[in-house]
């Protein structure tokens, strides 16, 4: 990032705040990524599952799909009052998976690494750096553990996650 770095920030804390789908969460992502990494890849699918609270999302390696913990998105989003939280961890979980499906397999490296890029596109103090610091699972802290269980669902794809303009065979 040059010398503009506050308006980067501001643009970026605008769109998570803004953003009203996990394609629009998704296209932050690709465009941090991008901002602050310099790596894309084009082509990924989303798809929903009610997983283990303990798994937030996962990335199957060669492939381009990210299956995301559609549970654990539902549970925040009812203990929350703010749309920017969850978006906050929606975008955590996306950019962890995607930086796998960038090719780095090491839950180490990549917790640090989407530390790095929040806190260089969104600030220090914003929520979306702060759940990267601390954990997608802090958030989950003051729920009841009777409303973390729910029954399992059918997995679902996200529709219209990622335009390319370009057909993927």
């Amino acid at each position: 990032m040059s010398g503009s770095d506050d308006s980067v920030i501001k643009k970026f804390q605008r769109e998570l705040a803004e953003a009203k789908s996990y394609a629009e969460v998704w296209q932050i992502v690709k465009d941090t990524v991008e901002t602050s990494l310099s790596k894309h890849r084009v082509g990924m699918m989303l798809f929903l599952d009610d997983l283990p609270l303990q798994l937030g999302a996962y990335h199957p390696v060669g492939t381009n799909n990210i299956v995301l913990n559609r549970s654990l998105v539902e549970v925040v989003e009812a203990s929350e009052k703010s749309k920017l939280v969850v978006n906050a961890l929606v975008y955590n979980l996306l950019l962890h998976e995607y930086l796998h499906a960038l090719g780095d397999l090491s839950e180490e490296a990549v917790r640090r690494t989407v530390a790095v890029v929040a806190q260089r596109c969104f600030g220090d103090e914003h929520v979306a750096t702060v759940i990267a610091r601390k954990s997608p699972w802090s958030l989950l802290r003051d729920i009841p553990v009777a409303a973390l269980n729910a029954p399992k669902r059918v997995m679902q794809i996200v529709k219209d996650f990622e335009k390319t303009g370009k057909y993927i065979i």
